[in-house]
């Protein structure tokens, strides 16, 4: 270790190399609440070459690095395990150039999505990637966990929007196609294969992103359903009505609401209790009647009985109301007992039947529990819950047999837009076959033949 030390300490300056007390503790592990330890040694580099050095370093002495970026993630790949060195990413900052023409922007990996989407809303564009750790998490995280979010249904994954990558490999060696064209079919895409791969494959530096047009004539609505059926429903017809124009397309079933109202105290939106509540927004253009269209579209649900109830934003404060129940998620820690949270994807055609299992078998194993259930859902991704006043390292295991078991009978999948890391790796056959582990090994050990780069975080140590 002491040459490991020497060698990135005479590389890259002292000031970039860290170690003991001078560790800040919020490099020791991520939002997942996985064990946290403070790596060996963190280093802090301030370009490109700098990770470049590291690796190069790392892997000449075999070295486990572990990469860092807005420590946001919740499946603690982040956090160091032992004998590992943490690579941060949080100095290689800024937005280097937004193209008007191209309609792009390159930032380095460790620049804060909030920070990029104000630059492209300054350039009059839309970043399309969004999520609710935007100001904190990183271009670089996103990348590497192929992030979702809130605008999916309209922009798609964080793959969707990126055309370019600089990336460096566990060796050392710099991948670089900045790459502004929509079309560039030269050769194999490489960027593709590091989107998602959680940093088991090399380390994002730079990104180049589309941008899009910043939407104009924003609705949004919250309205009540009955059943799942009838939440599909309204995004099918509003979808074929409006298409295109969908932006926002979140649910909250029943649980989740109680427990926003009574324990997080948002006041009750409408007369009655419903079992799913629905957040949509649309882009309906700058055509004034368009709104209209859309007040019209959510009048006929009511009438037709599809929609129990509806509210449309009037103002910003309405808009951020609306808001307000779908971010409450975000306080349930305190006014919960301990559980167990996941991310999942499921499809459509059996969402009800899925959530219906994960009530009757949660209530079964575990009769006071609480089960929250909330998500994007017309990208099929639903957040979960399961909390209970017995709730211990051994409960949490079998909360994770009883909903991963749950999905994979319904022909979902473990996760579906946080990644794998550690603690959701034990699973992942139970969303992918034999041949596809055995691919992704073989593309790990060819790209990482030492192992030196996120060990075990998405497949096990070799």
């Amino acid at each position: 270790m002491t040459a490991v030390l020497d060698a990135l300490r005479e590389a890259l300056g002292a000031e970039c190399v860290r170690t003991g007390a001078d560790i800040p503790r919020k490099n020791f592990g991520d939002a997942s609440g996985a064990t946290m330890r403070a790596p060996l040694v963190l280093v802090l580099p301030r370009s490109t070459e700098d990770v470049s050095r590291c690796l190069e370093i790392c892997h000449a002495h075999g070295q486990r690095v572990v990469t860092q970026g807005g420590m946001t993630g919740l499946a603690g790949g982040a956090n160091p395990q032992e004998n590992e060195i943490a690579l941060s990413l949080e100095r290689l900052v800024g937005v280097e150039e937004i193209d008007r023409d191209s309609a792009t922007l390159t930032a380095l990996a460790g620049t804060p999505l909030a920070v990029i989407q104000s630059a492209a809303e300054e350039a009059g564009f839309l970043c399309g990637i969004d999520l609710g750790a935007r100001g904190t998490c990183t271009i670089g995280g996103n990348v590497a966990t192929n992030a979702g979010g809130n605008q999916v249904l309209r922009y798609g994954m964080t793959r969707r929007n990126v055309l370019g990558l600089e990336t460096v490999l566990p060796d050392g060696r710099v991948l670089r196609s900045l790459n502004k064209m929509m079309k560039n079919n030269a050769g194999y895409d490489w960027t593709q294969l590091f989107i998602g791969s959680e940093g088991t494959f090399g380390v994002v530096t730079r990104v180049v992103l589309a941008l899009h047009p910043r939407p104009q004539g924003l609705a949004s609505a919250l309205c009540a359903v009955g059943s799942f059926t009838d939440a599909l429903a309204v995004l099918r017809r509003l979808d074929s009505r409006f298409p295109g124009r969908l932006l926002v397309f979140e649910a909250m079933w029943r649980e989740y609401m109680d427990i926003a109202i009574d324990r997080s105290g948002l006041t009750q939106p409408f007369a009655d209790r419903h079992e799913i509540t629905l957040l949509i927004e649309a882009a309906m253009g700058a055509d004034p009647g368009a709104e209209d269209a859309f007040a019209e579209a959510l009048s006929e649900f009511i009438e037709e009985g599809i929609v129990t109830d509806a509210a449309i934003a009037q103002s910003g404060n309405d808009r951020r109301r609306f808001w307000a129940y779908r971010e409450a998620n975000y306080e349930f820690d305190r006014v919960l007992p301990k559980g167990s949270h996941f991310d999942v994807s499921i499809p459509l055609s059996r969402m009800a039947e899925a959530v219906d299992l994960l009530r009757l078998r949660s209530r079964a194993r575990w009769p006071h529990s609480v089960l929250i259930v909330f998500g994007h859902v017309a990208d099929s991704n639903i957040h979960l819950s399961l909390c209970d006043e017995s709730y211990d390292e051994i409960v949490g295991q079998e909360m994770n047999a009883v909903v991963y078991g749950v999905v994979s009978e319904v022909g979902g999948t473990i996760s579906a837009e946080h990644g794998i890391g550690v603690l959701k790796r034990p699973y992942l056959s139970m969303s992918r076959t034999a041949p596809e582990l055995d691919l992704m090994r073989t593309l790990k050990d060819a790209l990482d033949p030492k192992g030196i780069l996120n060990p075990g975080r998405v497949l096990a140590p070799a």
